[in-house]
């Protein structure tokens, strides 16, 4: 085929072409990623000693800056001394790609190295139950008013405005207020996950109840229907597979505020591990800890992305992706 044909203005791609593009998606940044970490003439701004010399300061497996390194380099040159030696090397807060494959195994067989510190699974466990919680309050007040605002022009105009308003205000400013309200422990974490994504929520759902076809909603009136059931039997199966769909992207919302939110009160979960191993400049399990939440969050919306296709069988749009 024509290389012209890879490029095909919406035309589905083959399931070759859509398994070798995503595979390259993530390919792509890791070959980025090997060529900063193992090519040493690509960046690598530091210098790892592996010979102080005469270098009273320098100490075997020490990163210097290159400028630094250089110039004692020279002195010991020119003082006739032992020269130290060193090999190119990227900063501490870049690890190599195999490091960071090893912290994945470590984080979870190694013992935290301070007494209050938490095994990864731990920190995992505790995470993924306040975006659960989270998420369940939020969707419990946002999608039934987000479905009554899109089927009902006043109710829409009582709430959308002040929905409107409220959502351009940052989620984690109302972290001390909520910490005053609800206490130090995972009470204003919810809070604040559940404030940066029951708006959007609100306003997505609503607009997308407002694209339903009217003229199903007409049918149902003039059959005799009532609000009640042209709600239960009409507006919501005809709005399922785009409302599933919605809350797949919200939950992907819910995740970025973990982090922030977790930051509030008593540091607690992923946001906690990932504190900790950077105080002590364990940048590889930081790295493994942040890329287990997107694997984490990549899987679930695979997981939802299959059931949906097997629930909305009929949905077209559910079933290309």
């Amino acid at each position: 085929m024509s290389f012209s044909s890879w490029f095909a203005v919406r035309r589905e791609l083959s399931p070759q072409r859509r398994t070798l593009l995503g595979v390259g998606s993530f390919l792509l940044p890791l070959l980025v990623w090997c060529v900063f970490s193992y090519v040493p003439f690509v960046w690598h701004p530091m210098m790892l000693v592996s010979n102080p010399g005469a270098v009273d300061y320098f100490q075997v497996d020490m990163l210097v800056d290159k400028a630094v390194f250089k110039d004692e380099l020279t002195n010991m040159q020119t003082a006739g001394k032992v020269l130290p030696q060193g090999t190119p090397a990227n900063p501490i807060y870049l690890p190599a790609p195999h490091q960071v494959a090893k912290a994945f195994f470590t984080a979870f067989t190694h013992e935290p190295e301070s007494r209050d510190g938490q095994w990864l699974h731990e920190s995992l466990i505790h995470s993924i139950k306040i975006i659960f919680f989270s998420f369940l309050v939020s969707s419990f007040i946002g999608v039934p008013l987000g479905i009554l605002c899109g089927t009902y022009s006043a109710i829409s105009r009582l709430n959308e405005p002040f929905i409107e308003f409220f959502r351009y205000l940052p989620a984690p400013a109302f972290g001390a207020l909520a910490v005053a309200i609800l206490g130090i422990y995972d009470g204003p974490k919810i809070a604040v996950i559940v404030i940066g994504t029951l708006f959007q929520q609100v306003l997505i759902i609503a607009n997308t109840t407002r694209k339903l076809d009217y003229s199903l909603l007409e049918a149902a009136l003039t059959l005799g229907t009532n609000k009640f059931k042209l709600l239960i039997h009409v507006i919501i199966p005809g709005i399922l597979p785009e409302l599933y769909r919605d809350q797949r992207i919200l939950l992907g919302w819910a995740w970025t505020y973990l982090i922030v939110a977790e930051l509030i009160g008593t540091s607690s979960g992923i946001t906690w591990f990932i504190t900790q191993q950077a105080r002590y400049q364990h940048f590889d399990n930081v790295y493994a800890a942040i890329f287990i939440i997107g694997f984490i969050g990549l899987g679930c919306d695979l997981i939802l992305a299959w059931l949906g296709k097997r629930m909305f069988a009929w949905d077209r749009p559910a079933n290309k992706e």
